[in-house]
């Protein structure tokens, strides 16, 4: 027993002279501080032969983090001037304080936003430094750089006809070619896309022929018994396979990119009429319902667009009737207040607010298109 105590005196001993030692204080690492960001130029538009040339070289300022510089981060971002960076093409940089992107690598973030060619827009650039493990995550200050996206060869050569029509048994028209028009045509949206609206039945197959009447050429799929391909996917010229439909019957909107060699098909939420007229002050006939004809009736182009030229008096309102003469329902916009609203955006079936008219008199060509947007955009320009 004797033992026993020593032993723990002995510990009590030790304990007490050890909590005497005075511990000292821990070490304290300053935060780092924001990178300063500088771009070799802030306005690139490079012509196609320069694709593989470095447009843009990066650099930026040491952040100062309490750690070696192998162990800091760097997150290039880059995003359109109205973005707030939340949709924004990144890179990560280890290990330097600068970085070069080829005109391609810009050309490729500037068409992944579906920028059109030979547009200049403007785009933020700033650069995020943290620890690799993103803690204390730091922006640096934003350029704005004009940037100018150039055209390269489309993945599928578009219809040198400038026309595309669908054709099957999953359409009105059945296998018959050629095909009915207007409503099965394509709207021509820009030279590497096309997009319609087509009334399809569920379960059945369909092609788009660059020339309607004629069975030598088409636009197809290579194996249409790939998983999902009904809602999209690749396509090409002249493939084996039919487009395989939608499983269900219904309005359908039909996009051909080209350039990427993609199609989709997604449900159409909206209503597609087979005729459509004008009404409202800003025309000749005023509110009067029904409107006069052939003068406020607009012309069917094909699936998806109507096209109208007629004068309007400045300052006033307008709508679109899909029936002449019928009240009941009408197609409008959500927010005539929106700016520049008056030369064109979306709109939808039986929304609350009139179409807002041109300020100034004169000649104006509207053009609808219900394959644009969600359920339609519509443009006005003066003639």
């Amino acid at each position: 027993m004797k033992n026993i105590f020593k032993l723990l005196f002995a510990i009590i001993l030790i304990s007490a002279f050890n909590a005497c030692d005075k511990v000292a204080d821990l070490p304290h690492y300053a935060n780092g501080k924001a990178t300063t960001l500088t771009a070799s130029t802030t306005t690139i538009a490079p012509a196609p032969a320069d694709s593989n040339n470095v447009a843009l070289t990066l650099t930026w300022t040491y952040p100062a983090y309490a750690t070696d510089s192998s162990n800091i981060k760097y997150v290039v971002q880059i995003d359109s001037a109205n973005g707030n960076f939340s949709k924004a093409a990144s890179r990560t940089v280890l290990k330097s304080l600068s970085t070069t992107f080829t005109a391609k690598d810009l050309n490729n973030i500037l068409l992944s936003y579906g920028y059109a060619f030979g547009v200049a827009y403007n785009m933020n650039v700033r650069v995020l430094s943290s620890y690799a493990n993103n803690n204390e995550q730091l922006a640096s200050n934003t350029i704005s750089i004009q940037m100018t996206p150039y055209a390269i060869p489309p993945k599928i050569a578009p219809p040198t006809s400038g026309h595309l029509y669908l054709v099957g048994d999953a359409t009105q028209g059945g296998w018959n070619n050629p095909v009915p028009v207007p409503s099965q045509e394509f709207s021509k949206i820009d030279s590497v896309t096309y997009g319609g609206v087509f009334n399809l039945i569920g379960g059945k197959q369909y092609l788009a022929l660059p020339v309607n009447g004629d069975w030598s050429h088409k636009y197809a799929v290579d194996d249409n018994s790939i998983s999902g391909l009904s809602a999209g996917g690749d396509f090409g010229y002249d493939l084996s396979s039919n487009f395989p439909g939608p499983a269900t019957s219904g309005l359908y909107k039909i996009i051909f990119n080209f350039q990427s060699g993609k199609f989709t098909v997604t449900p159409f939420s909206g209503i597609i009429p087979d005729n459509l007229f004008i009404v409202g002050d800003a025309t000749s006939g005023g509110w009067n319902n029904p409107v006069p004809v052939p003068s406020q009736q607009f012309t069917r182009l094909n699936s998806s667009e109507f096209s109208i030229t007629l004068p309007l008096t400045g300052g006033k309102q307008y709508l679109f009737l899909p029936v002449n003469g019928d009240w009941s329902h009408k197609f409008a916009v959500a927010d005539n207040s929106v700016t520049g609203l008056a030369s064109g955006g979306d709109f939808g079936y039986d929304l609350s607010s009139n179409f807002p008219g041109p300020a100034q008199d004169g000649t104006y060509k509207i053009i609808a298109n219900f394959a644009l947007g969600t359920t339609g955009q519509f443009t006005v320009t003066k003639q």
